[in-house]
């Protein structure tokens, strides 16, 4: 007597071991080698703790203390709100003032006649803070004032104590920390729902990112440190932080660390030698001339390298995640493909993300400096004048550093991930490239179920 032959089996995909000895695979990729990872970490424990070393010895305790100049942002603010607004001709409020020579074909002219012709606001302002609260002034607002105040309104107000009391206020900007409070709660909701835990984990490292800012880079660079060196450190950091709270500490992550590193080296290399080269002074306007005013021991040239750094990290972070991810994902779906074939495939992947964030980023810094080259080419400037002038040249060398950075972060990225995860195909046949335990078959056999799949083939007759 015989049985009857079983039916064949499908074909076993092929798909990589799962290190549980379960069929099916969970989340991503299995980590690597125990072998890689201490060799990660070689690399990785000195730099963090030359890091913490870092802060340790340039944290700065606090942003040194100075006498108040009353000039831009250097000024005593306090909360107002306005409580009357009156329409008056400009000539009751003794507000305008006709050319001396009575030209008005000129931008002042123009102005100046049509504040004598126009109507000009007449607002009451009352002090909601400080020691001065519930004192009331009084403000005129011109006719072509970019700002017009209307009642209920809520301001703010500079303060100069040695004024005389009638000028010791008056109405700088609109308080507008309601409306911006708002939109940071409804980008913080968004995150959440739509990130969950990682967008949870990505608010926080944003938070802990904007403390290392506050507390050691800008107090740091005020106590008169290298701005390049503390820049360095406090990029580091952050990355540190961000990468591994949003991420996880993890083979992968490691990796993009490093393409991270890698590439804000080079970024800093570049910078220091055009910035250099080009005579960049970084003390381009109102803000940085009072900075230098009030700190004269501040490298401004140093800042501006600094703010590179500082300005690409953000969007390095984003390409090496994104191309270590992709060499990960790849070799999890097809696991035989060796370095020369996971380094091909993502970094196709990187080209198409390159185009996009180049563009991103230049872009971003045109937008930012918008005001500026309209200024230029209202004043019909040669393309070759706007990009020589130095505030124009700032953000070309800005931009082009932090890009040539961001095209060189893909290669290198990609190359380093395909290295570490193709390496782990070197372990013994049938053990699994994190644990080195034997795979899915019977315990402590090396053979996994294609394998037996192939040698049992199809059934054989037995008698009974």
């Amino acid at each position: 007597m015989t049985t009857t032959e079983p039916p064949s089996q499908p074909p076993v995909p092929n798909v990589p071991p799962d290190p549980h000895g379960h069929s099916h695979s969970h989340g991503p990729a299995a980590p690597v080698s125990k072998h890689l990872r201490k060799v990660i970490a070689a690399v990785l424990i000195p730099f963090a703790t030359a890091v913490v070393v870092g802060l340790a010895v340039f944290w700065p305790g606090g942003a040194p203390g100075h006498e108040r100049t009353g000039v831009g942002f250097d000024r005593q603010t306090q909360s107002a709100e306005v409580t009357k607004v009156q329409e008056l001709p400009c000539k009751e409020v003794n507000a305008s003032q006709t050319p001396p020579n009575g030209d008005t074909s000129t931008a002042e002219g123009q102005s100046a006649q049509s504040r004598a012709k126009g109507t000009c606001g007449k607002a009451t302002v009352e002090v909601t803070s400080g020691k001065d609260k519930g004192r009331t002034f009084t403000e005129i607002v011109q006719p072509d004032s970019p700002r017009q105040l209307k009642q209920d309104q809520q301001v703010v107000v500079a303060y100069e104590p040695t004024a005389p009391e009638a000028l010791q206020y008056s109405v700088i900007d609109v308080n507008r920390k309601f409306p911006m409070a708002l939109l940071a709660g409804i980008f913080a909701l968004a995150v959440v729902v739509v990130g969950r835990l990682r967008g949870l984990m990505a608010l926080i490292a944003l938070a802990l990112s904007f403390l290392v800012l506050t507390f050691f880079i800008l107090p740091a660079i005020l106590q008169g440190s290298n701005p390049l060196v503390v820049a360095v450190i406090g990029a580091s950091a952050i990355m540190l932080i961000a990468l591994y709270l949003c991420h996880g500490l993890t083979a992968r992550t490691s990796v993009a660390v490093l393409g991270t590193l890698i590439s804000l080296l080079l970024i800093g290399l570049l910078g220091s030698l055009f910035i250099g080269w080009a005579s960049l002074t970084g003390n381009t306007d109102d803000n940085t001339g009072l900075i230098h005013g009030l700190y004269p021991d501040i490298d401004m040239s140093g800042l501006l390298l600094a703010g590179v750094i500082i300005g690409s990290l953000g969007v390095l972070d984003d390409v090496t995640v994104t191309q270590t991810s992709a060499v990960w994902e790849l070799h999890q779906a097809n696991p035989t493909m060796g370095w020369r074939g996971l380094y091909g495939a993502a970094i196709r992947i990187g080209r198409d993300h390159i185009a996009s964030v180049v563009n991103t980023l230049v872009l971003a810094y045109a937008g930012a400096a918008l005001p500026l080259l309209l200024l230029f080419s209202i004043a019909q400037s040669s393309v070759g004048t706007v990009a020589n002038s130095e505030l124009v040249a700032e953000e070309i060398v800005r931009t082009l550093v932090g890009s040539i950075g961001l095209v060189a972060s893909v290669p290198v990225t990609t190359a380093l991930a395909a290295l570490v995860v193709s390496a782990d195909r070197a372990t013994p046949a049938g053990r699994t490239a994190s644990t080195g335990r034997p795979g899915a078959g019977h315990p402590g056999s090396g053979a996994t179920p294609a394998a037996k799949q192939s040698r049992g083939g199809k059934g054989r007759r037995r008698k009974a």
